[in-house]
Order: structure tokens, then sequence, then C-alpha cells
């Protein structure tokens, strides 16, 4: 299902790609992307491809949402009233699962009485992968070694393994990838994507203005890990640790394996060992390709794309959901804060008011930010799954 059927073609490739020692950059339609090795090439055949969810839900087995993070709540929506309820069990999930995707499902279940559904999701991405031509051609840089992802009801994860995790990691890289189940506020108390980017993006503005006079000018976003954007890392992964120390303390019972501190869940993923932070970005081979995400603008110039999943995920739906578990716990988040509203200042955005989440703010547009009052869980002690 897709919102441009007509741009899509009726087979798939997705070439497994190394970085290139050579530095010449290959151009796609109107993009530059750095040369890479192709080691494998990969095919499929989509069957059906519709903007209508009712041609392609009713038969689904598996539903796996491939989208920004703030799209979720509204793309489930959509297609749940066409879900199959005499089936015993339709599995719902998502590739990445920040910012509390069981809330969302759970949502769903309760207005579409749904009670066959098995709701689950990926901790990390499982690969690091880019859009080469959309609907046509994409590039796969590599597997983690090690994937987590949530799954419930929990006795489901033995299932969905052996008809869709093993099937999207270790059958392609060589063995590598393996899932291992983990809970739900474990991935969204993850020091991944909604730390990482933000950090990144933040680090740019501080040392460049988040501006460039011409796109050779523009750092990677990974390769060229600098010491301004590490640091913010550091401080932003301290106020996540101060919150998952919290939750821990507030759910003894309860085992949170993968929620960790960044560099130690680096290590675990991605079987590394790295010093500190820059490092881990600067060697990674998988992630010397990514580019800063950047829109040209009025002047000729380049710019942060502010209007990207950068600031659309991760603020809203990242550091704004441990921002308000860390209120509810009584943790102070002081560079989560400095995050949110320097965010929200280039976006004329207000998540915070009075040293609070300004719960009028955030609540006042549906799909506005993903913090648990969003889905009616008021009580910070109803948020696990």
């Amino acid at each position: 299902m897709t919102r441009r059927p007509q741009a899509w073609s009726k087979v798939i490739t997705c070439e497994l790609q190394r970085p290139s020692k050579k530095k010449e950059m290959t151009t796609y339609g109107n993009v530059n992307h750095p040369s890479a090795e192709v080691i494998q090439t990969v095919k499929g055949t989509c069957e059906k491809i519709s903007s209508d969810p009712a041609d392609v839900i009713p038969d689904a087995d598996v539903i796996v949402l491939c989208m920004p993070v703030h799209q979720y709540r509204d793309a489930l929506n959509r297609l749940s009233p066409y879900i199959d309820r005499s089936k015993k069990e339709v599995f719902v999930g998502t590739v990445y699962g920040q910012a509390g995707f069981n809330w969302m499902v759970h949502e769903v279940e309760r207005n579409y009485r749904l009670e066959n559904v098995v709701t689950f999701a990926c901790g990390l991405i499982p690969w690091i992968c880019r859009t080469t031509k959309y609907g046509e051609l994409g590039a796969n840089y590599g597997t983690k070694v090690v994937n987590v992802a949530a799954v419930t009801p929990r006795n489901k994860f033995d299932r969905l393994k052996s008809i869709f995790f093993d099937d999207i990691t270790v059958r392609w890289h060589g063995g590598k990838g393996e899932f291992y189940q983990a809970c739900f506020l474990s991935l969204t108390l993850s020091t991944d994507n909604q730390i990482i980017h933000p950090c990144r993006c933040y680090g740019l503005w501080k040392r460049y203005g988040g501006k460039w006079a011409t796109e050779d000018d523009i750092p990677f976003f990974y390769k060229d890990f600098d010491d301004v954007s590490a640091e913010c890392m550091m401080r932003l992964d301290a106020d996540y640790s101060n919150v998952r120390d919290a939750v821990r303390k507030a759910f003894p019972e309860r085992k949170f394996n993968f929620m960790l501190d960044y560099l130690t869940l680096a290590e675990v993923t991605h079987n590394s060992k790295h010093a500190n932070i820059k490092d881990s970005f600067k060697n990674s081979e998988q992630l010397a390709l990514i580019k800063t995400p950047t829109v040209k603008l009025n002047d000729g110039a380049y710019g942060l794309n502010t209007n990207g999943r950068f600031f659309t995920d991760d603020i809203p739906y990242g550091v704004l959901i441990a921002r308000w578990i860390g209120q509810e716990f009584g943790v102070e988040t002081p560079f989560i804060d400095e995050i949110i509203e320097w965010a929200g200042s280039l976006r004329g955005e207000h998540f915070l008011k009075d040293g609070k989440v300004d719960l009028e703010y955030c609540l006042k547009d549906i799909g506005k930010t993903g913090i648990p009052p969003a889905y009616g869980i008021n009580d910070v002690q109803q948020i696990l799954d």
C-alpha cells in the first residue's frame, strides 16, 4: 500500500552494497550518491500495488509499516477497518519501534474492536538502507549483528521470528542479524535514532549554523561526526540514562535487557568496541555513505532540512516522550529540554511551558506528538505493554 502506486514498479530491486574505495559520486535521477560496490542483487515482485487499503489489507497476514514514525497513527487508522477479523491472527508491526508503537496499536484495537491483532516492532531498523530510486531500487548496506523486537502477546515471538524476522535479516546476510525479544518500553527509550539524529543536527547547527555554501561543503552525517556532536550525544544519553534508571526503579519486577546506553547498545547490536561516541560513527563502514539531509535555500546555499523526519519524528515522537516519562518520575532532563527548545525554535513549536510538557499544546491536534497522554495514558504506571 502506497500513496503513489503509479510510481512503483512491479519488480523491486535491492542492492546489497558496501562503500567503494573510490571517491566519485553516482547519480540516480537527480540525486547524487557516494559510489558503492554491489555485493548481491535481490529482486521481488509486488502482487498488488494500491493506495486503497481495501485492495491489499484484507488478504494480509503480516502488515508492516515502513514510513516516518509520525505517520504511524494515521496509517493504523486507515488500515484497521480492513483487517480480516475472521483470521486467527494478523501481525501488525513496524521496522522501527520508536515512540510506543504498542500504544498506537492498542488504540486502534479499542476503536475498531480488533481482537486478533499481534503487535510487533523492531527495536532498531535492522539494516542501514536508503532509497536509490523511489518505487524501484533500494540500497542495503548491511544488517546489525544483533537485532531486537518487541511482540505482544509475548508468546507469539517465536512464530513471528520464523515467518518474518529471520526472512529479513539472516537469510540475506550470511546468518547475521538474528532477532531477540525485548519489551516495547525498551524500544521507546532506545538510544538509537531519537538520540542520534537530533544531537547530530544540533551539533551541525552549533558548529556551522546549519548552513553550507555549496553541496560539496556539506559534511557526511556520520563519517564526519565531530566532537561537538559527540558532546551533544553524551549529554542527551546521560539524561536518557537517568530516565531509564527511574523506569527500572519503578518496575523492579520487569527485565529491560536492551534498554541500554548508546555505547553499550552499539556493542551489542554491532559487535563493536569503540572507546567513544565519535569513533563509533566515524569508523562505521555501514554508516559511511549516509549524507546530511539538507535543502537548497533561496540564496543558493544548503541548510538542514528541518521539515524532515529527524525533526518531525525524533522530537515529538522521540525525546519529548522521554521528557514526559522523566517528568512523571521526577527526573530532571536539562539537555533534553535544550534539544526540544532548539528544534522548536526552528519550526515554531512550543512543546514545553513553565518547565513542563505543555499538554494543552501537545494534545490540541491529533498526531501532533506521541506522548502517552495522546493515547489516554495519563498514569506513568500504565506505560508498560
